[in-house]
C-alpha cells in the first residue's frame, strides 16, 4: 500500500487503515454496480433491488414489495416504480403467494440471474479464489468482521 505520511505525519492506526479498505471495496464494488447498470439499460436503484431479492431468496424470505422497499429506503411509489421498470426489462415477475393468495411475491427471473452471472461472475471468482487462500480460522475471522460491520452499518440510522 502506498504510503503517503511525511515524517511529520502520524501513520493512521490500522483499524482505521482497515475502514478505508472496506470503504474502498464498497467504492470499487458500487461502480461495477453503475457500470453494469449502464450496459443492461437500468438505474443503480434497480440493481440494488435484484441484489435485495436475491438476497431474500437465499435466506428463504417471502419477497414482497414492502420488503424491497425497506430495504432499499423507498416510499411505496418509489417501490412500485422499480419493480415496474424491472418487470418490463423483464429481470421481475410478480408472482401469487402459494400461502397466501391476496399476497404479491417478487421473483428475480433466470434470464437476469444469468445476465449477472455473466457480468459479476469472473469478480466472485476472483474473490473466491482469495478466500481458497485463507484457512477455515481466517475465513471464520473475516465473516466475523463483515458480519458484525454489516450489522454496524445497519443499526444507525439513515439520515
Amino acid at each position: 500500500m502506498h504510503d503517503n505520511h511525511g515524517p511529520d505525519q502520524p501513520r493512521e492506526p490500522d483499524n482505521l487503515q482497515l475502514v478505508h479498505l472496506l470503504r474502498a471495496v464498497s467504492v470499487d464494488f458500487g461502480l461495477r454496480q453503475a457500470e453494469f447498470a449502464t450496459r443492461n439499460g437500468m438505474h443503480p436503484t434497480d440493481v440494488r433491488a435484484l441484489i435485495c431479492l436475491l438476497d431474500a431468496d437465499r435466506a428463504a424470505e417471502p419477497a414482497t414489495a414492502g420488503l424491497l422497499g425497506a430495504r432499499l429506503g423507498l416510499n411505496s411509489a418509489g417501490t412500485t416504480a422499480v419493480i415496474d421498470r424491472l418487470e418490463r426489462l423483464g429481470h421481475v415477475a410478480r408472482i401469487r403467494d402459494e400461502q397466501d393468495r391476496r399476497r404479491i411475491l417478487l421473483r428475480v427471473e433466470p434470464a437476469a440471474i444469468r445476465l449477472g452471472r455473466e457480468f459479476f461472475g469472473p469478480l466472485i471468482d476472483g474473490v473466491l479464489r482469495v478466500l481458497d487462500s485463507f484457512d477455515p480460522a481466517e475465513r471464520d475471522t473475516v465473516r466475523r468482521f463483515l458480519t458484525a460491520t454489516h450489522a454496524a452499518f445497519a443499526s444507525e440510522p439513515h439520515r
